[in-house]
């Protein structure tokens, strides 16, 4: 669904993001191989709760989070981190800084299918790239630190999309192992929802469009426990944190979803987050 909604992102005249291999896995699933990929497939256009409006916060957070790895980078972090990579192509898209290495996580079954369409399209990736079959739910830390990544040298994390659906004992040991990890320097960028969705908030149509149009309960999907406040736990262990909604994005880039009466973007939360001067804490 994201790499749909990013691949129409890619084809509109104003886009916010460009993924030229998005739409190739879309295709490549049979699950969705006849979804929208470009503006003009689109039933009803922007007015489609789904590829229009959803649509368009994916391509604002690609934005957003593109953006904010690479002021990391440039910055000075040479190792970045994708926490549930998916079907992410930062690697062969964005213009990395000399020396950075990108390790994306996620699941062996995930990257397989990733690999297998790449693959076929010849795809070169423009930083040394270190793919990790793990599950977010184990200890994923181990198989990290044997691929290479040196917990003593800065580091950009990310956790697009992530969070949302993992247990929250799985949410603490991941900011757990993420602060263990990073050096001074380091930064961690993911997004969360605040709170639980009403009644009338749970019937607006970015929702039951999702279900209606490809079979997919956002709803469903959401872990039911109470959410930890990672932000505010970041924050007691030295981390300098910043808490935005979609809409400031929005806003600022002058394109993307704008509030609307029991908006199902609203408890969004985008959490940019950054170490000072510190060591890491291996082991």
């Amino acid at each position: 669904m994201v790499a749909a909604a990013r691949a129409i992102e890619t084809h509109r005249p104003d886009a916010l993001a460009q993924d030229v291999y998005a739409e190739h896995f879309v295709r490549g699933a049979r699950s969705s191989a006849g979804w929208p990929v470009r503006p003009e497939e689109v039933p009803d256009g922007e007015a489609n709760p789904l590829w229009g409006r959803l649509g368009r916060y994916f391509g604002l957070r690609t934005r957003v989070l593109d953006d904010h790895l690479l002021q990391s980078t440039r910055a000075g972090a040479r190792q970045v981190v994708l926490l549930g990579a998916g079907l992410d192509t930062r690697a062969y898209r964005l213009d990395w800084p000399p020396g950075c290495s990108v390790f994306e996580i996620d699941r062996v079954e995930v990257l397989a299918f990733k690999h297998e369409v790449l693959d076929g399209l010849g795809a070169t990736p423009k930083v040394v790239r270190r793919p990790i079959g793990a599950d977010l739910c184990a200890d994923w830390a181990e198989a990290l630190l044997g691929n290479g990544f040196d917990p003593a040298v800065p580091c950009a994390w990310l956790a697009e999309g992530v969070l949302l659906y993992l247990p929250n004992l799985a949410e603490r040991g991941l900011i757990d192992t993420v602060d263990r990890l990073s050096a001074a320097g380091s930064t961690l960028a993911y997004e969360v929802k605040v709170g639980w969705e009403q009644p009338e908030v749970r019937d607006n149509p970015v929702y039951s469009s999702t279900k209606q149009q490809i079979g997919v309960d956002l709803l469903a999907l959401f872990d039911g426990e109470p959410r930890p406040d990672s932000a505010q736990n970041l924050s007691s262990r030295g981390w300098t944190t910043s808490v935005h909604t979609p809409f400031d994005f929005a806003r600022s880039h002058g394109r993307g979803p704008r509030p609307e009466p029991n908006d199902a973007l609203a408890s969004n939360r985008w959490i940019f987050a950054s170490t000072g001067q510190r060591s890491p804490r291996p082991g």
